[in-house]
């Protein structure tokens, strides 16, 4: 083809009609002429915007269809040609259509240019005949494509060429063809990117895990290399893949050997091999349950390893109670001793970032023997310091444990000149954690209420109370403004004093950030009948139907709805706030302000049964229905759906969809209401070892999930019917 042919009808198109991901798609004949154009810089760039209007972040729209002949078009033209079989093959296999495009046009469109990609299958150029396979397997069309693969295979030498064939395969023929070519291309005198290539097969294809593929895992590490001219973006990492994709298969069997994996390869001493076995351990860790009592002998190990010592400590902040053992080396990584190094090689020293992250996780383990490091080098443990202001957590009911040599560390840091970022807030709230034990602090946190306005107030009060009283008081009244809320507060906590107070939530019912306001609201809620005088002040900060655009302004409404109600005693002002909140936030983005006003409906108890429409609609999606059906047993409507409620709320743990909600809701619901298959759906969820709660920052995982095990556990001790 010719560009002159490629372009015949390029201008016929309706691109102002449809939309790509940055609105009109008017741009795209110029940006499909500036890619065949002599300027290569200018070509290049039109790529990239491509990729960012027609299938922008995996999305594909309606303007992709329509782009998608002319891309292949100038493909078989030999115009950037691999590049823009992927672009297709992106095209093709995209799930994400959110512009209204029927699901599977992009793909159909794709397939309809068969006939210019297939050829492309034995091209000359290996880079070419790679991209063609990839995107023609994209198609998932089986017919027309999987010949045409099956015949490359017989002739094919190139390996990066024959792995994308054994993966084109696996994803068209499972059944049949890619059986066979797996088992072949494990053999030990095929090319690594091959036999990689099988090993990933054989857990795509559900094949049994044998110790072929443990031998051949092993020979093959460092591994990341041999998928690097890949186009298969999720299996960049190999190891971590292979790992995850056993654990997923949850028998004891495929555990171990993923375990077994990652044990051979954290010992192995090369520093690639250990890189990748770290980050697949990590993973490991967070999404096995066993994974950290099986790992955290090699793990600790490697803490000796000046190479391998600042990844493993990342990796030992998943392994929650198991990290104990590994007290003594952390204490002597956090006090700069041994031969351990960062990684850039410098000599070791007491205010690197290795001993800082040893000392975090000897916070979490062994708050007791942290404290008197954590004093000898404070001002260059932030985050030791961080970790140490996380306290109560897991394992330790109280705060981080007091140290007179901490206490004056932190008053040392407290009068530097300029101190910013989150160390003020930390330190602060350190010392309010120890309360009266803290109080020689006193002076400088005084010193600081001007600056810290926020933080400052309650840690005075926990420190000495009677010392409080008086700069509390004036903070209060003539402080910075947003610091009063926080000195009213404190001094309502010492002396009961309602006037300070009130006044101060009067002005922060009327503020103009909706945080404030929030804040204000609850409070006046805490206050109840006591702030009754501020009822119309909340009448005021209650937006209008035609305001309620925002997931802030709704959830805002939700808290001072809860707060009328509080001070009147009338669900009448609160009802229609609630119900115009579920329906202005029943779209997707804003199914989170959907549960605020759900638990607000369920602390209305059976005065908000009116809702119940709006609370059954919740029901049907998984990150809500928890909240709704919680509503519905608090508002005692739930009558109809409770033979189903458990299945739901089941459905929504094993989906990860807020497990802990739905914990909370079978409590309400009543374990005498669960079937014994239903509980033993709950036992499974409870005692299984693929974590229950598996998002989120990785580093809470750990132990969220043990508060999940906890509480469903817990559950199940419930007397029954």
């Amino acid at each position: 083809m010719d560009l002159v042919q490629v372009f015949a009808d390029l201008d016929a198109q309706p691109w102002a009609e449809l939309e790509h991901a940055y609105g009109s798609a008017d741009d795209v004949p110029e940006t499909l002429r500036a890619l065949a154009g002599a300027d290569e810089e200018a070509a290049e760039e039109a790529l990239g915007e491509l990729y960012g209007c027609i299938l922008h972040q995996g999305s594909v729209y309606e303007a992709s269809a329509r782009a998608v002949p002319y891309l292949a078009g100038l493909a078989a033209a030999g115009v950037r040609t691999d590049e823009l079989l992927v672009l297709l093959g992106g095209i093709a296999e995209s799930e994400a259509v959110y512009d209204g495009t029927p699901p599977g046009e992009c793909q159909a469109a794709v397939i309809g240019q068969l006939p210019l990609m297939l050829p492309l299958v034995d091209a000359e150029d290996g880079a070419v005949r790679q991209a063609a396979v990839w995107a023609a397997a994209r198609t998932g069309a089986v017919e027309p494509v999987l010949p045409v693969l099956l015949r490359r295979w017989e002739r094919e030498e190139e390996p990066l060429v024959r792995a994308e064939l054994l993966a084109g395969a696996v994803l068209l023929d499972p059944a049949g063809a890619a059986v066979g070519m797996v088992t072949g291309a494990l053999a030990a005198g095929e090319p690594g990117e091959l036999r990689i290539a099988a090993v990933l097969g054989t857990l795509d294809l559900g094949l049994p895990w044998t110790g072929t593929h443990q031998q051949a895992v092993l020979s093959l590490l460092p591994a990341d290399q041999l998928v690097a001219g890949r186009f298969d973006a999720e299996r960049t990492e190999p190891l971590h893949h292979i790992v995850e994709a056993l654990l997923d298969r949850d028998t004891p069997a495929d555990r171990e050997a993923a375990f077994a994996l990652l044990d051979f390869a954290l010992r192995v001493p090369d520093d690639e091999v250990r890189a990748e076995a770290l980050w697949a351990t990590e993973q490991a860790c967070v999404f096995s349950r066993s994974a950290p009592a099986r790992l955290a002998n090699p793990l600790i190990a490697l803490l000796d390893d000046p190479a391998s010592a600042r990844p493993a400590l990342s990796a030992l902040d998943k392994l929650g109670p198991y990290a104990l053992a590994a007290a003594p080396a952390l204490t002597a990584l956090a006090s700069g001793g041994g031969d351990v190094a960062d990684r850039g090689g410098d000599s070791a020293d007491r205010g690197g970032d290795v001993a800082d992250r040893a000392l975090k996780v000897l916070a979490v383990v062994d708050p007791e023997r942290a404290a008197p490091l954590l004093a000898r080098d404070l001002a260059e443990r932030p985050a030791a310091l961080g970790a140490a202001c996380g306290f109560p957590r897991e394992g330790h009911d109280g705060p981080f444990p007091y140290h007179p040599e901490l206490l004056d560390a932190a008053r040392v840091r407290l009068t530097v000149p300029g101190l910013d970022g989150n160390e003020p807030n930390r330190l602060i709230r350190l010392l309010a954690s120890w309360g009266e034990r803290a109080a020689p602090a006193f002076s400088e946190l005084a010193a600081l209420l001007g600056q810290f306005p926020a933080f400052v107030p309650a840690a005075l009060a926990a420190v000495d109370p009677g010392r409080a009283v008086v700069p509390l008081a004036e903070a209060a009244v003539a402080g910075p403004e947003p610091g009063r809320f926080a000195a009213a507060r404190a001094l309502h906590s010492l002396t009961g004093d309602l006037e300070p107070l009130l006044t101060v939530l009067a002005a922060e019912l009327a503020a103009a950030d909706l945080h404030r306001v929030r804040q204000a609201a609850r409070a006046t809620a805490d206050l109840g009948e006591d702030a009754a005088v501020l009822v119309p002040r909340l009448r005021a900060a209650l937006a209008t139907d035609d305001d309620r655009v925002t997931a802030p302004r709704l959830d805002a409404d939700v808290d001072i709805a809860l707060a009328l109600w509080r001070l009147t005693g009338d669900p009448g002002e609160a009802l229609p706030v609630i119900a115009a909140v579920l329906e202005a936030s029943d779209s997707e983005w804003m199914r989170w302000t959907a549960v605020n006003a759900a638990r607000a409906a369920a602390r209305l108890g059976p005065a908000a049964a009116t809702l119940r429409p709006a609370l059954e609609r919740g029901l049907a999606h998984p990150e809500r229905a928890p909240s709704m059906a919680l509503a519905l047993l608090a508002t005692g409507t739930a009558t109809r759906h409770r033979a189903r409620l458990a299945a739901t709320l089941l459905r929504c743990a094993e989906r990860n969809a807020d497990p802990m909600g739905a914990l909370e809701a079978l409590a309400a619901l009543g374990p005498e209401s669960l079937t014994e298959s239903e509980l033993h759906r709950l036992t499974r969820l409870a005692e299984r070892d693929h974590r229950v709660w598996s998002t989120g920052l990785a580093s809470d995982v750990v132990s969220s999930d043990a508060r999940f095990q906890e509480r469903a556990r817990a559950l199940l001790r419930a007397p029954t019917a």
